[in-house]
């Protein structure tokens, strides 16, 4: 199971993290396991396959809400883009981002292990 310094090793600002979860280690170390297990990784990859773009900007940023408040830098750089491309609805292959967003976030998932 991950500890804080996997976690800092992996590239996240743990004690930011942390200071959000009011400092709480078994908290903060749940909301991450809960992160990494929302549906809305793979309803984002659903919604821009289906080329709908609105939606996939909206699970995006909630995405992104999430991660910046676990301050979980590695996933939430990479969702970040994709949510300005989104916002401006860019017609363009989404697939980079997908597959940084999926390899960062299986490198989190491996931690939790």
């Amino acid at each position: 199971m991950a500890g804080l310094d996997s976690l800092r090793a992996y590239g996240a600002n743990v004690d930011e993290g942390l200071n959000r979860c009011v400092n709480n280690e078994e908290f903060y170390l749940k909301m991450i396991r809960k992160a990494v297990e929302d549906p809305g990784f793979e309803n984002l990859q659903q919604a821009i396959a289906g080329k709908d773009l609105a939606t996939a900007f909206e699970i995006a940023h909630a995405l992104k809400g999430v991660l910046t408040n676990l301050a979980l830098t590695p996933l939430a750089e990479p969702v970040s883009e994709i949510v300005e491309l989104l916002r401006s609805k860019t017609d363009t292959d989404y697939s980079g981002y997908l597959e940084k967003i999926a390899t960062k976030k299986d490198e989190l998932v491996q931690l939790l292990q």
